[in-house]
């Protein structure tokens, strides 16, 4: 019997020696293959100065960029759902074709931003600035303004969103 359980023994401790290698084999793999590293989990960015930096095409569901300097940075076809960009000064930056839906930018700047066709359903921006924005396609619905921001986004709205089909000046509840 003693016999049978230190062949037993040693066969599993082999067992386990090639589990582990191919383990790391696969790591390896994973990590050195072209794995889509167009996604970026969520991450806090707080603080950071990340001016002209580039987001294009990436999933950043959930990031935190709150108070950082993202002047002139590009989300162009990003997904920004749930993000937290609170207090974040995005002045000049491009957010075309990105999904906002549902994320926090209060008291963000967002002057002289490109908002091309992107989306801010459900969004919080109470107390951010858009002066100067591009919002040519943008839906914002169920998003509250001050009112001295919603009618000045109303005077340059225009363009019907080409994901949800709704107008700008619609979503923005402006008088047509």
């Amino acid at each position: 019997m003693m016999k049978f359980t230190s062949i037993l023994g040693s066969k599993l401790l082999k067992i386990a020696k090639i589990m582990i290698a191919l383990s790391c084999l696969l790591l390896i793999f994973f990590i050195s293959s072209g794995i889509d590293r167009s996604t970026a989990f969520a991450d806090q960015y707080d603080k950071e100065i990340l001016a002209g930096a580039d987001f294009s095409n990436k999933t950043l569901q959930g990031s935190q960029f709150n108070k950082t300097d993202l002047h002139n940075a590009l989300f162009v076809k990003s997904d920004l759902k749930g993000v937290s960009l609170f207090g974040a000064n995005m002045t000049g930056a491009n957010f075309t074709d990105a999904d906002l839906r549902y994320s926090t930018l209060d008291t963000a700047r967002m002057n002289e931003a490109n908002l091309t066709n992107a989306l801010f359903e459900g969004a919080f921006v109470y107390g951010a600035s858009f002066d100067g924005a591009i919002i040519e396609g943008a839906d914002f619905t169920d998003v509250d303004f001050r009112e001295n921001v919603r009618q000045k986004l109303c005077k340059v709205a225009s363009g019907k969103n080409p994901v949800t089909g709704r107008l700008t000046l619609e979503t923005l509840e402006c008088d047509l």
